[in-house]
């Protein structure tokens, strides 16, 4: 498969991780940053153990876990917070060292591991105040006195901000994430209802259109030798039909095309009804029309919604029953449209090459006004279409 042809994706951590790499050049940063600034550090602080190879050893060895904060956050936390003990164990001089330390607990609470973060943060903290309070006589630098308890408010407060933004970084990308998901599921459901839309279009189109053009060819094939010019006639409706379907095809493809422009030609509608009454009869079946007086003025959805339950109401009787004549009646009040769709039957019961989604189609087109429809036989035999659309209390869609 084409490699455009691959969806993209938001990665996770651990993905970015394989592709990429490890973050060589954040890590390389801390590391030169931390060095420097103990450093600088250790001049301030002569009471201190002098900066030698060792410290910085442990200083290095403490930025290189930093490496794998995104595949591996527990071990990293864990792992750079036990040198960091080990740095103050040795009597360094206090500094940027407490830096990676912040960086990997925030690696770790937004990968979603903030006991974690919490435990190995609370384990450092508890190992420096036993060396501060405590084992300072036991350990270098020689001569060392117990640090004041003052200084430990400001560090229990360094590292609460630590996770406290960790904590603030965290929900941010969860946040993100979950609207990310949700704007694409929208995406998708209006992607699908487009096809679906589009579907019901063509379905509605071609179904009438094709039926239309079934009894004409049959009646032409039965002519064609008796009666020439009828014969001629049942091609002359075909040739109609077939470039009526043509047209209304390429309306729903020119909206595919250009999603973002209007449609070129203005969609069906209720206006068009005496081109369904003749396409019937041209079909065999006499339709008879009655309306309120004035028609109903209906927005462009109601209107295109009303047209095509009419259309595919009529190829079903063209279709499926033995009638040869119809009846539509469309009527308007409290705020509503009803339609009207009667054949007096019986159903013919042979296969007449539908798919079967016409009824279902209907149903759908006026459940996304609000509407209603009944489709079922009559007592006395015939079938019956009950459409009910709201349209507001002066034609406006509610």
């Amino acid at each position: 498969m084409d490699a455009g042809m691959h969806e993209e994706r938001p990665r996770g951590p651990g993905e970015r991780w394989e592709r990429g790499g490890p973050p060589w050049r954040s890590t390389l940063l801390i590391a030169v940053f931390v060095m420097v600034g103990t450093g600088f550090s250790a001049r301030n602080q002569p009471d201190r153990e002098a900066l030698d190879a060792l410290g910085r050893a442990l200083l290095l060895l403490g930025a290189v876990p930093l490496l794998f904060r995104h595949r591996r956050p527990v071990p990293v936390v864990f792992a750079v917070a036990a040198v960091t003990l080990g740095y103050l164990v040795a009597g360094y001089p206090y500094g940027p060292v407490f830096v990676m330390v912040a960086v990997a607990c925030f690696a770790a609470v937004v990968h979603g591991h903030r006991t974690a973060a919490w435990w190995a943060v609370g384990l450092l903290w508890a190992g420096h105040l036993l060396l501060s309070h405590w084992c300072y006589r036991w350990l270098p630098p020689a001569g060392d006195g117990p640090a004041p308890w003052g200084q430990e408010l400001p560090a229990a407060a360094f590292a609460v901000a630590v996770l406290a933004a960790s904590e603030v970084v965290r929900v941010r990308r969860e946040q993100g994430a979950q609207l990310r998901a949700e704007r694409a599921a929208a995406e998708r459901r209006r992607a699908d209802e487009e096809r679906l839309r589009i579907a019901r279009e063509l379905h509605d189109v071609l179904a009438h259109s094709i039926s239309v053009i079934n009894v004409q060819a049959g009646v032409g094939l039965a002519l064609l030798d008796s009666d020439p010019e009828q014969a001629r006639t049942a091609l002359t409706t075909i040739k109609a039909a077939s470039k009526e379907a043509l047209g209304e095809v390429r309306q729903v493809l020119d909206t595919l095309r250009t999603p973002g422009d209007a449609p070129r030609a203005p969609a069906p509608g209720l206006d068009r009804l005496p081109e369904l009454v003749e396409q019937a009869a041209a079909a065999g079946l006499t339709v008879t029309v009655s309306t309120s007086d004035p028609p109903p003025a209906l927005p462009p959805g109601a209107d295109l919604a009303a047209f095509r339950i009419v259309q595919e109401a009529l190829t079903n009787v063209v279709r499926h029953s033995g009638s040869r004549t119809a009846r539509v009646r469309i009527g308007q009040g409290s705020g509503r449209l009803e339609l009207t769709v009667d054949d007096d039957g019986p159903a013919t019961g042979t296969e007449a090459g539908g798919s079967g989604n016409g009824l279902a189609g209907m149903r759908e087109r006026a459940a996304a006004l609000g509407g209603t429809i009944e489709a079922g036989a009559r007592p006395d035999g015939g079938f019956r279409v009950h459409a009910v659309l709201p349209i507001g209390p002066e034609g406006r869609t509610p």
